[in-house]
């Protein structure tokens, strides 16, 4: 398979007859009028807890040291369950907003790989629309092909970055509290090193999102109080939680330890290689970047948390447990990460 193409198929009828069943639904509604709830107007930012003046590490929360079941039961990757300890750590209580990112690139001139553009040197094969700087982008299709490929809501836009994180058309000003995406590993792992931090391995950050719950297993219901995806995936979202796409940081409650959206909103980087160990499916679930738009020959990460394209239906990776790869290379517009810090407590 050359570099980059996009040839992922469903690979079950399962999968087809779910999608024709959610496309004759959508169609049926969708003459009786709209089907998703839209925020009108859109809402720029959220109000995040006031920290202690005397807090060491201002905007981040301490991250007790324990012992736990790293992994779930749901998908193969998540396997099997490991007894795991991890010394305590700092944590960004938010992601990595929009705001926060334009200081660092602003202070250390950075440009991200999604502005620079994939190294043609390394991937000689590229067709001619992926040889120009850019990143994935979801969009929400106006139909449904019930045999075709996750390319109809996943596509390579030229022109996309963190900056125009939907393509040229788009931006992000006024979107200061929103998570930074379309971010590759190397473009986070940069921000983190600026301010003297790391990214979370797999183990801090499921620890961390589990704010102290040591056994498996316990968050599989879709929760109420993440971004996520309710409807129909990919054509229905009914925004019930507030939000159909990309929500500011610090929407929703945080979990016990105060660490906001660990859960949904956005996919979160890990410095962990990302190895599947048990096994991974050929098609992938629909709420990824097609394998397809990947880059074959490159290093994946693991990634954490699911986004706010989760759904009951195909993606149940709403959980502290789930896990996913993504390449090291390939900026999405599901993608974020936030920090850790290796200090004393408080």
């Amino acid at each position: 398979m050359s570099v980059r193409k996009t040839k992922i198929f469903w690979s079950t009828s399962v999968a087809l007859l779910l999608v024709a069943a959610a496309w004759l639904w959508w169609s049926t509604q969708h003459q009786q009028g709209p089907t998703a709830k839209r925020a009108t107007p859109e809402k720029m930012s959220c109000a995040l807890p006031v920290q202690l003046a005397a807090s060491p590490h201002p905007g981040m929360v301490w991250v007790p040291a324990g012992s736990f079941e790293l992994g779930d039961t749901v998908y193969p990757e998540e396997q099997p369950l490991r007894k795991t300890s991890v010394a305590g750590f700092w944590m960004d209580r938010t992601e990595v907003t929009n705001a926060e990112f334009a200081e660092f690139v602003k202070a250390a001139g950075y440009i991200t790989e999604a502005e620079r553009g994939p190294d043609l040197k390394l991937y000689p094969g590229l067709p001619a629309d992926m040889r120009q700087p850019g990143a994935v982008v979801f969009v929400m299709p106006k139909d449904v092909n019930t045999q075709g490929s996750a390319t109809q809501w996943w596509r390579y836009v030229a022109g996309a970055n963190w900056r125009h994180p939907g393509g040229p058309a788009t931006s992000i000003e006024a979107h200061e509290s929103f998570p930074v995406v379309a971010v590759s590993f190397a473009d986070a792992k940069a921000y983190a090193q600026w301010k003297g931090r790391s990214l979370p391995s797999e183990a801090q950050w499921e620890w961390a999102a589990r704010a102290g719950q040591a056994q498996a297993a316990r968050d599989h219901e879709q929760p109420k109080a993440a971004n996520t995806w309710q409807g129909i995936f990919p054509v229905v979202n009914s925004g019930e939680d507030g939000f159909v796409g990309l929500a500011p940081v610090g929407c929703y409650a945080p979990n016990a330890l105060g660490l906001f959206d660990m859960i949904g909103n956005v996919w979160e980087l890990t410095s962990d290689a990302y190895r599947p160990g048990h096994g991974e499916s050929a098609s992938g679930p629909p709420d990824q970047v097609p394998r397809g738009m990947a880059t074959v020959s490159a290093r994946q990460r693991v990634i954490k948390g699911g986004s706010f394209l989760c759904s009951p239906d195909y993606c149940m990776r709403y959980r502290s447990g789930a896990r996913q790869p993504q390449d090291d290379d390939l900026g999405a517009s599901h993608l974020g990460f936030r920090t850790v810090l290796l200090a004393p407590g408080p």
